[in-house]
């Protein structure tokens, strides 16, 4: 009896005809994969892209400045006038407000150093018997720096005179990486007036890795540099004259720009007042010293619109007259009431320009 032949069909046992047949049953059978991928026309446009978290920041800071344009412009021209008159001014004027600058940032920053403090170690080198000397080196860079030199955006590194020691660990990302990437992002706002960058950078300097201790007067000299870098007379902006307000943190970049105005344009009031007082007391000084004779009275007037106080071995020092003839016109001078004693004791004595 002959078997009979199975109704159903096997596709498995259906003989392959060729090669070309075999390839393209396999394609079909891998129904459930993802098909080619096509490509894509060249005339569409970009899709969207990630913001990144410099560009978000940034666009913030543009933000707060658009807001506070009218006030921005006010104290931009506040800076103006200062700096215009510092550049006809005699370069004493710059001495004395970096002084005043510098000993109003110690107190910011927690080093409390006094301007009679300030003045002993600028110009003598002296320092008291409990005075920290590294607030004194620290306060000593600030009025460097606050007088000249080349600015931070050039040289971070340089300009803060901060290098990574030799034993620096594997794992610690070098000082000079953490300066050049605050120099980079601070350079990515061009667009925005030195004045706001100043505080972008003043606010950011922490959040950068450059913070140590000593950071604020740091942070605080930079940003006053890169507020008057455009300037040709005031090589600083003030920040701490009158008050250091504007550089409380904390807020949206809004507020904090708003207190920065507030605090720049109340320095640069401040420091142009300080400045009238000195002219007046230094033509008062020239019409009174008018009719002695000798090169001392002249000097010493200048020296005391220089330095905010005087002593006796500083004016020995300065004017390179005698400790006699420093004595007796200072006593002169106050007699006449032009300068006044303000340590009230009988060593270490110290006057200042009665303005």
């Amino acid at each position: 009896m002959k078997p009979q032949t199975s109704a159903i069909h096997n596709d498995f046992d259906a003989p392959l005809t060729s090669v070309e047949e075999a390839e393209d049953r396999s394609e079909d059978d891998l129904w459930f994969l993802p098909g080619p991928i096509e490509e894509e026309p060249d005339d569409l446009p970009p899709g969207p892209g990630a913001e990144s978290r410099e560009t978000a920041v940034l666009d913030h800071w543009r933000k707060a400045e658009a807001g506070h344009a009218a006030r921005l412009a006010r104290v931009a021209s506040r800076l103006g006038a200062l700096d215009e008159r510092l550049k006809r001014g005699p370069e004493g004027w710059r001495h004395r407000l970096a002084l005043i600058e510098a000993a109003d940032l110690s107190w910011f920053a927690g080093d409390r150093i006094g301007p009679d403090r300030l003045v002993l170690w600028i110009s003598l080198r002296l320092s008291g018997l409990h005075d920290d000397t590294a607030a004194l080196a620290r306060i000593g860079w600030a009025v460097r720096r606050l007088m000249g030199g080349p600015g931070p955006e050039q040289d971070l590194s340089a300009f803060l005179d901060r290098r990574d020691t030799a034993n620096l660990a594997d794992e610690a990302e070098p000082f000079a990486d953490r300066a050049s990437g605050w120099v980079d992002f601070i350079s990515q706002a061009t667009d925005l007036h030195p004045i706001t960058r100043a505080c972008i950078g003043f606010h950011l300097w922490s959040l950068a890795g450059l913070g140590q201790h000593g950071d604020r007067m740091e942070a605080a000299v930079t940003a006053a540099r890169i507020a008057a870098s455009e300037g040709k007379g005031a090589v600083f902006a003030p920040l701490a004259m009158g008050g250091a307000g504007g550089l409380r943190a904390g807020g949206l970049p809004a507020d904090r720009l708003a207190r920065w105005l507030d605090g720049m344009e109340t320095a640069c009031l401040t420091a142009m007042r300080h400045l009238d007082d000195t002219e007046a007391w230094s033509a008062r000084a020239e019409a009174e010293t008018s009719p002695l004779s000798g090169r001392t009275p002249l000097a010493l007037s200048a020296v005391l619109a220089e330095w905010p106080f005087v002593s006796a071995p500083m004016a020995e020092a300065l004017t390179g007259a005698s400790r006699a003839a420093v004595q007796r016109n200072l006593a002169w001078m106050e007699a006449r009431g032009l300068i006044r004693e303000v340590t009230g004791q009988g060593r270490y004595r110290m006057w200042r320009a009665a303005v």
